[in-house]
């Protein structure tokens, strides 16, 4: 018992030790204090704090170390679907840490992203009936999404955001962000082939009317419109139009020259 005692002071010592090396910027130091909590936690049969600490070392060595980071946030990801292994999937509901957990390292880079956000997506579906789940199953699908579109797997993106959009479209709390993941979508199209979107537009607008009225339905009939012109210029005011009411993103600032790209004589110009 005297035992355990020692061993429950040193893992409050060393989170005090942590949260003083963060406070000092000291990432490295933070973050090898979290990770000799976590193992003194596991020691004590705690694996809930041992993966909570593991978590907390990631993001310190976030900061110093990248692949002590992911080294880390694995530990802590493995720990929860340990714990709750026998309980799918009906823990997913219970924890959204574990749900969660496989988007913690997900975040570290983005190779590997778009496999751990899905099994996150998986396990949050595992309980259809509630609709907080199925909201997080639908945000991990949407971080699928952008990775997948950042890395040139349209069809992939497009799909995702299509079923996004169409699930939230009825939806009275949802639907005001149809309009977003359906414009994703009609990007994504876009960046392939401007057939593509001119379809994509067409079926979205016939899917949910209110799409028409959006700005961002308007800003793509303009792109489209000035691809198919070949007109540069008037591509970049669209851009700048709707940037001036709704701030571009780094992901729609990304796919957005992509497409600009592909209009003739305009190179590896920008949207300005």
């Amino acid at each position: 018992f005297r035992g355990n005692t020692r061993v429950e002071e040193a893992c409050e010592m060393y989170t005090r030790a942590a949260n003083m090396f963060k406070i000092a910027k000291n990432w490295s130091a933070a973050g090898n204090a979290f990770c000799q909590a976590a193992k003194l936690h596991m020691q004590l049969q705690s694996k809930h704090d041992s993966a909570t600490s593991f978590v907390d070392a990631g993001n310190a060595y976030k900061k110093a170390d990248p692949q002590e980071a992911i080294n880390c946030l694995n530990a802590a990801i493995d720990i929860y679907t340990d714990m709750f292994r026998v309980k799918f999937p009906r823990a997913a509901s219970s924890d959204p840490k574990l749900c969660f957990g496989s988007s913690i390292r997900a975040r570290c880079f983005c190779p590997q992203a778009i496999a751990h956000y899905e099994q996150a997506a998986d396990y949050y579906k595992g309980e259809e009936s509630n609709r907080q789940v199925g909201f997080s199953a639908n945000k991990c699908l949407l971080k699928v999404a952008a990775y997948a579109a950042q890395l040139e797997q349209y069809q992939k993106a497009i799909e995702i955001y299509e079923q996004v959009g169409t699930n939230t479209m009825d939806n009275p709390l949802l639907k005001y962000s149809a309009k977003e993941y359906f414009f994703k979508a009609a990007l994504c199209h876009f960046i392939v082939d401007e057939l593509n979107a001119k379809l994509a537009l067409e079926k979205y607008e016939e899917m949910f009317p209110a799409f028409t009225d959006s700005r961002e339905c308007k800003l793509l009939k303009k792109l489209l419109e000035a691809h198919e012109e070949q007109n540069c210029e008037a591509y970049t005011e669209a851009v700048k139009e709707f940037d001036s009411i709704s701030r571009l993103d780094q992901w729609l600032t990304t796919m957005l020259l992509r497409i600009k790209k592909s209009i003739q004589g305009e190179g590896d110009g920008d949207l300005k």
